[in-house]
């Protein structure tokens, strides 16, 4: 590995989200910690056939224009996008279709059919994953006549991975939310395969972040102008794994909210705990970085708000929030994890009718809509919390709220009040910031996890919030939703 200026080294981040992608590049050095936003662009599903496709030859162009776009002197690159969706290629190395949306309905009945005949003990005891419809498993089992044509699956990171740099495996935090790693040995489960009728040679060889995987392609690095001698360095390219590896913690007493799209909601473990009363509570143990298990359960998170302003036209949601601050709380309250409100659609009909079937006053305005969401997403932060604490044994003495919706300060303040416990908000750009620390790490810029963690507490901007006000409310918002 060459040697690196004493006073830092400039690293870029490829960081795909559901609803944008950007390429982010940073120096770090000593103290210092610098990220810059060199390209962001959409990420917009396409419906064709009847079926929700990511446009992933439109992303690959715009990493491409990103790299292109970003300061000379670069180090290292990394990638790291959403969980479970893939890229099938043929013998050839092309390939086979655009990959399709998790939110698409060909999984409709498919995770119910599997656990029936395979059974939850199998499934849970070998991956220790939540169930969810759009699991990987559940989409390679939906698949139909490509599976048979395909003869290796890589997840989105990789797959970009593998146009830059034509080298093909599969990094390991990313793999675990397939369904189809064992969560034990840290290695693909053969006999599970097996027992699912799924071919064995599909799964590419694992990769730990960190890890070299290549430097770009001769086209690719003449095609952007960066160095061939670049490295495409593996990153804990499961967005919340990078996410959680910039968590600004202090010792092992925390929780976690990764918030965006999503909320994923949790601690941070040595071992994943297995018993049935996890399997009951339907938590994950998925993979960390340095082998730790992020033992969570996904929340809706702010989907219901990013499709509630969709649908309203997209009004300016600084005005919404200060409307719904002055709104009665914990009046109008949801379930966000209830399955109707997955799909794309007109979201505020659904939370309407959703309270009014479950005995709440229905919102009316905007504001009360809003309010609605933001309520019922602290009740799934507490709630969620507490069960991870109880199932795990953690103790947990403050939470860090980071990503996108750390920078909703009602949600946030929310968040301290219903789980009575500091908030720490932030980092905003967790997820690039964990990406560029594990290259970093991999560089020899920065030394482990405590130093990594403690570079980001000393130079990205965080925001606390004690808890306040009647924690009796909460707790009978919380029973009246049980």
């Amino acid at each position: 590995m060459n040697s690196l200026p004493s006073d830092g080294a400039s690293f870029a981040a490829v960081d795909l989200g559901a609803s944008s992608g950007r390429v982010m590049a940073a120096r770090i050095g000593p103290g210092t910690l610098d990220l810059t936003e060199v390209r962001r662009f959409p990420n917009r599903p396409v419906r064709a056939g009847g079926t929700l496709h990511w446009d992933i030859l439109g992303l690959y162009g715009n990493v491409l224009d990103g790299l292109r776009a970003a300061p000379p002197g670069l180090v290292s690159v990394g990638i790291d996008s959403w969980a479970v969706d893939y890229g099938l290629l043929d013998e050839n190395g092309a390939l086979l279709g655009n990959p399709v949306h998790y939110r698409d309905s060909r999984t409709d009945g498919v995770m119910e059919r599997v656990r029936d005949e395979a059974g939850d003990d199998l499934l849970y005891g070998v991956s220790g994953l939540q169930f969810l419809p759009f699991n990987t498993v559940f989409q390679l089992l939906a698949e139909g006549t490509n599976l048979d044509r395909a003869r290796t699956l890589l997840l989105i990171p990789d797959l970009l991975a593998y146009w830059l740099t034509g080298e093909i495996g599969a990094e390991r935090t990313n793999a675990s939310t397939t369904g189809l790693l064992d969560v034990r040995e840290g290695t693909w489960s053969r006999p599970l395969l097996e027992r699912l009728g799924l071919p064995g040679g599909l799964l590419p060889a694992l990769r730990e972040p960190g890890d070299l995987i290549g430097t770009p392609r001769p086209d690719v690095a003449a095609e952007t102008g960066v160095p061939p001698g670049l490295a495409v360095t593996a990153v804990a390219s499961h967005d919340t794994a990078s996410a959680v590896a910039a968590v600004p913690a202090t010792g092992d007493r925390f929780g976690y909210i990764s918030c965006g799209t999503w909320s994923l909601v949790g601690v941070e473990l040595p071992a994943p705990v297995l018993s049935q009363e996890s399997l009951k509570a339907n938590f994950t143990n998925e993979g960390g970085i340095d082998g730790t298990v992020r033992y969570l359960r996904n929340v809706m998170g702010l989907w219901l708000l990013q499709e509630s302003l969709r649908t309203w036209g997209s009004p300016d949601l600084a005005s919404l929030l200060a409307e719904a601050e002055h709104v009665p709380g914990l009046r109008s309250l949801i379930d966000p994890d209830d399955p109707e409100f997955l799909p794309p659609g007109d979201m505020p009909a659904r939370i309407a009718a959703h309270c009014v079937r479950h005995g709440f006053p229905q919102p009316g305005t905007r504001a009360e809509i809003v309010r609605c969401v933001l309520d019922s997403l602290a009740l799934a932060h507490r709630r969620t919390l507490r069960e991870a604490v109880r199932l795990s044994g953690r103790e947990v003495e403050v939470v860090h709220l980071v990503g996108g919706g750390s920078r909703n300060d009602l949600l946030c303040r929310l968040t301290a009040d219903a789980c009575g416990l500091p908030v720490v908000a932030g980092p905003v750009e967790a997820t690039a910031l964990g990406n560029v620390l594990v290259q970093a790490r991999a560089h020899g810029v920065v030394q482990g996890q405590a130093e990594m963690r403690d570079l980001v507490a000393r130079t990205q901007r965080l925001r606390r919030y004690e808890p306040r006000g009647d924690a009796a409310a909460w707790t009978a918002a919380a029973s009246r939703l049980a």
